[in-house]
């Protein structure tokens, strides 16, 4: 096994762990970056499923305890029925659209100007949020109704756009919808969970062909490295957005929009651009 191709994988594992769960798009990341390693082929983007799936492990393992007592009550509590009936509404939306325009968008915009593009309409919309005034209807997650979920679930199908974010959607539409920063971020890494778990399953199962024993190793080491620098990042976020707002993430989203495009318009970097 190369090593440069070791390399790759633990470098876009990092990248991916960094970016799923901040309002920054994974998604565009790993096209860029790949694109700039030039591990954008299929069997790179199989490569990207596999360890977006250590990322999310990273949240199961840090609300594992939540989570737990989420499933043992689904029978006995109400506010655990309450909070898993939330995550299906939630997620409903992004799966039905995906499946009916996933293979389109993929076609069309899983490129790098289009995705630097996203990136700097994104920033604009947090930095719109977060200079308004925000009235706080919900404070925590399991105060969240039906309604509030249905809102977030309609916002997160913004995420089918590269370069707009998952999270950024759902963590921003949740400001606009009357949660408290934390309880909208909260939510957006449980949302994660069923989103991208079954959005790898379709993809490996639909992929499977292209699976070998002699791809472990890259897989593995990009697995690892997905799920420790998402372990860190969700910590880190936790502490910060306790003190701060999401502006930061909209001027770099805003910031690294512009240097693609203008590397790309220049020809300083040999970007992709069908």
């Amino acid at each position: 096994m190369e090593l440069s191709l070791l390399v790759k994988a633990l470098i876009l594992g990092v990248v991916e762990g960094i970016t799923e769960f901040l309002p920054v798009s994974s998604t565009g990341h790993l096209i860029l970056v790949g694109d700039l390693l030039d591990f954008n082929n299929e069997k790179g983007k199989l490569f990207e499923i596999v360890i977006q799936c250590g990322a999310i492990l990273a949240i199961v393992w840090e609300y594992r305890a939540r989570l737990t007592s989420v499933v043992a009550g689904l029978q006995s509590d109400s506010q655990a029925r309450r909070f898993a009936t939330n995550l299906l509404i939630a997620f409903l939306p992004l799966a039905i659209l995906g499946l009916l325009f996933g293979v389109a968008i993929k076609k069309v915009l899983f490129k790098p100007v289009p995705v630097a593009l996203a990136f700097i309409v994104g920033g604009l919309i947090i930095l719109w949020a977060e200079h308004r005034k925000h009235e706080i209807r919900v404070d925590r997650v399991e105060d969240m109704t039906w309604r509030d979920a249905l809102k977030i679930g309609l916002a997160q199908t913004l995420a089918l756009i590269p370069g707009t974010s998952r999270a950024g959607s759902t963590i921003i539409g949740g400001l606009f919808f009357g949660l408290s920063r934390r309880a909208a971020m909260e939510f957006s890494f449980f949302l994660a969970i069923p989103v991208l778990f079954a959005a790898s399953a379709f993809e490996l199962f639909k992929h499977r062909s292209m699976l070998s024993a002699d791809d472990l190793g890259v897989l593995g080491v990009g697995f690892v490295a997905a799920f420790a620098s998402a372990f860190v990042c969700v910590r880190w976020l936790l502490r910060y957005i306790s003190r701060h707002d999401f502006t930061i993430f909209a001027w770099y989203r805003i910031g690294f929009g512009i240097i693609v495009l203008v590397t790309a318009y220049t020809g300083a970097v040999n970007w992709t651009i069908n």
